[in-house]
């Protein structure tokens, strides 16, 4: 695997790669402390057998430059990716986003359908946000900062009873990593996914619902959308408002699964990841 740090549109975005073929970048969530070889730790090697691929820390995280367009944080997120995409040279490519991850690969294709071949979006964020309550497990994620600030306990806390289904099988050191990324300085004083604020939020709020967007029923990129049935960060019942509205768009729902499918159920992702995107 190498790693280079790109300049776009006036930013660093660290990226790793790997393998041949096909280009499909792997696009992290949002979660403290995540960065993009972390959050696809058990799928990088695999879909490398069969394609060249990217994984960036997303802006605000790992060793990209922190900080981002609160107005709109996902088309904020979208052009930094497409950026990324004209420095590599790369006019195409397989998106594959997991929960914010994959609101920055909805909304590129949204934005710039010839882009973007096929798409794989696990739990992915905006969807049916403005037609309920957020759930549990988000209103835990976007706490983080706030109040008493970040800590080692609370950290995990999140990540073992909200983003996975089963806590006991995440390791400590996952624990650790994220937990140093997840106080570097610059995160804290401009955490890069919290509640939108201020005279525009409730703009904020709607732009970053999906569903909300005219668009999403005339998509014609192919998706395949992945979502745990026991997701506590966003709501399951997302993936049948997208298969019900995109054109082309296929639902897998797994059973005893969290937030966080590509790790738990790793073989699985890999597999019909590997088969939707044509390997």
């Amino acid at each position: 695997m190498t790693t280079t740090t790109y300049r776009v549109n006036g930013k660093d975005i660290f990226v790793a790669e790997t393998g041949e073929g096909p280009t499909v970048l792997l696009l992290h969530g949002g979660g403290p402390g995540a960065s993009g070889v972390s959050n696809y730790s058990r799928n990088i090697d695999e879909l490398a057998k069969h394609f060249r691929v990217v994984v960036p820390d997303l802006p605000g995280y790992g060793r990209s430059t922190k900080g981002i367009d609160q107005n709109d944080p996902f088309g904020y997120l979208a052009d930094s990716i497409r950026g990324l995409l004209d420095r590599l040279g790369i006019e195409r490519a397989h998106l594959v986003g997991n929960s914010y991850g994959g609101a920055c690969a909805l909304r590129l294709a949204l934005d710039t359908p010839e882009r973007v071949d096929r798409m794989v979006l696990m739990g992915p964020g905006g969807i049916g946000t403005t037609r309920g309550l957020p759930t549990p497990g988000l209103q835990n994620l976007l706490s983080y900062y706030s109040r008493s600030g970040p800590s080692r306990d609370k950290l995990a806390t999140f990540i073992r009873e909200y983003l996975v289904f089963d806590g006991s099988a995440v390791p400590e050191d996952v624990i650790d990593t994220r937990y140093e990324s997840s106080i570097d300085p610059d995160v804290v004083a401009d955490p890069p996914l919290r509640r939108p604020s201020g005279p525009h939020a409730l703009r904020t709020l709607w732009r970053m619902d999906f569903t909300r967007d005219k668009r999403l029923s005339t998509l014609q990129t192919p998706a395949l959308v992945v979502w745990g049935a026991r997701d506590k960060v966003n709501k399951p019942s997302g993936g049948r408002m997208l298969v019900e509205t995109m054109p082309h768009c296929e639902l897998v729902v797994t059973s005893e699964t969290g937030h966080w499918v590509q790790w738990e159920r790793a073989d699985l992702f890999n597999d019909i990841t590997h088969r939707f995107l044509g390997a």
